[in-house]
């Protein structure tokens, strides 16, 4: 499994450990990525997706799922969640 998030494609970032004595080995800064099921209401169902605790603060201030993926660029999102927002945007355009 990917640490990638979903919706956003935020990833690991490197970087390094910095000692008092000033060496510097590699580390890796992984996101803070969490299990969420999320609750689209054109659709009425709702989706497991692995999100980063950012991206859910994110949704949340847009005002749900399906506003989110409306603003949402399709580079950034997974195979996933690309077929989640052409199912939103679909209902969106039959209602």
């Amino acid at each position: 499994m990917a640490r990638r998030c979903e919706l956003t494609g935020k990833g690991p970032m490197s970087g390094n450990n910095v000692s008092h004595a000033k060496n510097r080995t590699r580390r890796r800064f992984l996101p803070n990525l969490n299990d969420v099921t999320l609750m689209s209401d054109v659709l009425g169902r709702s989706f497991k997706l692995r999100i980063s605790a950012a991206a859910l603060r994110t949704v949340d201030h847009r005002g749900g799922l399906d506003a989110f993926m409306a603003k949402a660029k399709d580079a950034e999102l997974s195979e996933k969640a690309l077929k989640i927002k052409k199912d939103i945007s679909e209902a969106q355009a039959t209602a």
